[in-house]
């Protein structure tokens, strides 16, 4: 028997079931991403927080297989990522604030830096439809780099607890609207 792929072929119910949890998700992120929006400093720290609790867990991930391969070549390189990953983890989660400031900094250079390529990418496939599309991208992310720049260290403080908002606030509605399409499509 082939296994059906056609989400509108299989169990109507839970496919209503799961467009209802849909619905409910994207409520509770897009609330998050107001709240974010609101308190971009407390999403922030707590961002940078789950940044290195993400560290810690590499790391120790990193330290498993190291110690599950020591007869296995670069032995004591595995140990100084494991070790390089808890140490960043742990000065991330007791020092949030300039972990903050050292994230925006990277990530100012990181959007800048992209856009710049965008730019590049943009005039070398310019005969192409729509390459103006890319162009604006690619200054609209100097420009963010930039400004993130400008307002460097201050914008420590809330960038990071912004666009994490921004984020929550746009997944959250793309869901909420999605599913409420697939709960009204059913009904009909």
């Amino acid at each position: 028997m082939v296994k059906q792929t056609d989400p509108m072929s299989g169990d109507l119910a839970q496919t209503q079931r799961n467009a209802g949890l849909g619905i409910v998700i994207g409520i509770i992120m897009v609330v998050l991403g107001f709240v974010a929006i609101a308190r971009p400093f407390y999403a922030t720290i707590a961002s940078t927080v789950v940044f290195g609790w993400l560290f810690i867990s590499a790391g120790v991930l990193q330290l498993l297989y190291a110690m599950r391969s020591p007869n296995i070549r670069g032995f004591f390189w595995k140990m100084f990522l494991s070790i390089l990953f808890l140490g960043t983890g742990l000065y991330t989660i007791n020092n949030p604030s300039l972990s903050a400031q050292a994230l925006t900094f990277v990530l100012g250079i990181t959007i800048f830096a992209q856009g710049a390529i965008e730019v590049i990418l943009a005039f070398m496939i310019r005969p192409a439809t729509r390459w103006v599309m890319l162009l604006i991208a690619g200054i609209a992310g100097i420009i963010l780099g930039i400004f993130i720049w400008s307002r460097f260290p201050s914008s420590a403080d809330w960038l990071i607890g912004l666009m994490v908002g921004l984020h929550l606030l746009i997944t959250g509605a793309w869901i909420l609207f999605f599913s409420s399409l697939t709960r009204s499509l059913l009904r009909d």
